[in-house]
Order: structure tokens, then sequence, then C-alpha cells
């Protein structure tokens, strides 16, 4: 219909004319109350807001480089139930004194914790130095990626 008419309809009715999607051809309009719609659009954005679970980005701490193995399962531990409870985790690693000069060390002891948590969790970014200290973010897989990421673990101890 043409935009003339739709406005003299809305005025009849007392509505307005809101223009629903400008890109199509003609441009969709609808006859409402755009006090009442905004009304009930900021009300749905603050329901989706209060039922959002915050991505919450939990922090670990490994002692140094030269962690030993039963500190680093210990460690690995925690940050799975952060992994399972759906929070992002950053791992950090302190450089002291002359480690500073062999930053492959802490490389490798991120590759080593990843692998680790190769059903877990995925690397949403790579060691980075900053300063003394070395992280890694880590991030939860979704159900489905873990789902993958068990069964061709079972499919890999099948085989051997």
């Amino acid at each position: 219909m043409p935009t003339q008419k739709a406005l003299e309809l809305a005025r009849s009715k007392e509505l307005d004319l809101v223009e629903v999607s400008p890109n199509t051809q003609p441009p969709v309009t609808k006859l409402l109350d755009y006090g009442r719609f905004k009304y009930e659009q900021t009300r749905k954005e603050r329901e989706q807001r209060k039922n959002a679970k915050p991505s919450l980005l939990k922090e670990m701490r490994l002692g140094s480089v030269k962690i030993d193995e039963h500190d680093l399962d210990t460690k690995r531990r925690t940050i799975t139930k952060f992994l399972r409870a759906g929070d992002k985790v950053r791992v950090s690693v302190r450089f002291r004194g002359r480690e500073m000069t062999h930053p492959e060390l802490g490389r490798q002891l991120f590759e080593r914790l990843a692998s680790s948590l190769v059903g877990e969790a995925q690397v949403e970014r790579g060691a980075s130095l900053d300063g003394r200290q070395m992280s890694v973010i880590l991030a939860p897989l979704s159900a489905a990626a873990r789902a993958r990421a068990e069964r061709a673990e079972q499919e890999a101890v099948s085989e051997s």
C-alpha cells in the first residue's frame, strides 16, 4: 500500500507506522504502538541478561617452569573443574632469574598441559610472554566437541 495511505490508516487507529525491514522491496512496515514495542523489547533484553550466565575467566598460576609432575596433575584437576563449570581459564607461569633466557620451557609446559586436557579444553589464545610472565587461555569444549574427542580417544585405545 502507498506510504501516505499507510500513514493515514495508522493515524486513524492511533498507532505508529514502524519500518520493520527497510532493505526489502518494497519495505515492510507494521502498525503498532511504538512506546509499548520499545518497552517490551527492553524487558526481553533485561530478561535475557538476567538469565545469561556470565563468562568468567579464572586464573591458575603454576609455580615455576620446573613444576613437578604431581603438582601439575593437581593444577590440571582444578583447571578441569573450572572448564566443566563453563569458565575460561588463564594459566600463567612466572619466570624467575635466569629462567627468562629459556621461554621455550614455558611453551613446552603449556603444550604438555594442553595435550593432557585434549578432551576438555581448546587453546583460545596461545602462549604469550608479558614481562616475566607467560600465559595461555583455555576455553571449554562444547558438549558435541567433547563427545567427538571422547569417541576419538576410545577408538585410539581400541586400535592399540
